[in-house]
């Protein structure tokens, strides 16, 4: 099961680090009104995938291509063995880039995802329109590193990872508790698909690899250090009840680029993925963005 919305169907790109599947528009509904493609990329945790997105993209499939990949490594695409690192999610964006290169897209993505974007946007930035960037981090952000903390050092231990990734996200209890504790503002609003979306992709064959290069720390930098390098004009929406990256560091983080940074958006009563938990209320602050984008083509 791929647990997308009607209307959008599955293909595949060829990456160089393997092909990637993706979920669009293109084909199975009306032509979009405008050519400008929308890119949704998802984050870094065990058993993430396009599903992140899959309830906020159908918003926009009226006016625009959608294009939601799972990422080499994650969800229905290939899964190599590998210790993972900033540069294959690089390599990943500029592979997707010049499967759509037709005209810049607009760029959605979150958490440490977001953050790596913002480092890709730097070196290629013509290439892309907006970012939209949902509780971006680099999780060593401020001088305080996750990769120093405990659950990252055990994570370290040989032998001991792929038992923490079984126990901890391989299975449906861990990833209620977790998105519970962690991801959402309200528990209650966690539903069986989306558990079980969660473990379709942290059961796929070498899932481990991926995640674990993200529970050890190995893609964490300072996103202090990039952040004001950023020219690509960003929106950033921010969780209310963000627990990994607070809403607090969020606004410390956007006041390091006031000039490409045009807008940071509270979502009340929300967690670190509020496109997912509430995603009514992470469209809204969007949709002028769009509309003028569109207006502007």
């Amino acid at each position: 099961m791929t647990f997308q919305p009607p209307g959008f169907e599955q293909r595949a790109i060829a990456t160089p680090l393997g092909v990637m599947a993706y979920y669009t528009n293109l084909g199975t509904l009306p032509t979009p009104a405008s050519p400008i493609p929308l890119i949704f990329l998802h984050s870094l945790g065990g058993g993430s995938s396009a599903y992140e997105w899959s309830r906020f993209y159908p918003a926009f499939a009226a006016d625009h291509p959608i294009i939601a990949p799972d990422l080499v490594g994650w969800g229905q695409s290939t899964h190599p063995q590998r210790n993972y690192t900033p540069e294959d999610y690089f390599t990943q964006f500029a592979a997707l880039l010049d499967a759509f290169p037709e005209t810049p897209p607009v760029v959605f993505a979150s958490s440490l995802t977001a953050g790596l974007l913002v480092r890709f946007a730097i070196q290629q930035s013509d290439r892309l329109r907006l970012l939209v960037l949902v509780c971006p981090s680099g999780y060593s952000d401020f001088g305080e590193s996750y990769a120093q903390g405990l659950s990252a050092q055990l994570v370290r231990i040989p032998g001991l990872d792929q038992g923490i990734y079984s126990l901890g996200a391989a299975n449906a209890s861990a990833i209620r508790t977790f998105m519970e504790r962690f991801l959402f503002a309200q528990p209650n609003r966690i539903t069986e698909e989306m558990v079980a979306a969660y473990l379709a992709s942290a059961e796929q064959p070498n899932a481990a690899y991926s995640a674990l290069a993200s529970l050890r720390g190995d893609l964490c930098f300072d996103l202090t250090r990039y952040l004001p390098q950023l020219t690509v004009p960003t929106v950033m929406l921010w969780g209310e009840k963000a627990w990994f990256s607070t809403l607090s560091r969020g606004k410390r983080l956007a006041s390091l680029n006031p000039k490409a940074i045009q807008g940071f958006h509270e979502i009340p009563d929300a967690g670190v993925l509020p496109h997912l938990e509430v995603p009514a209320r992470a469209i809204a602050p969007i949709q002028p963005y769009l509309n003028q984008i569109r207006a502007k083509d």
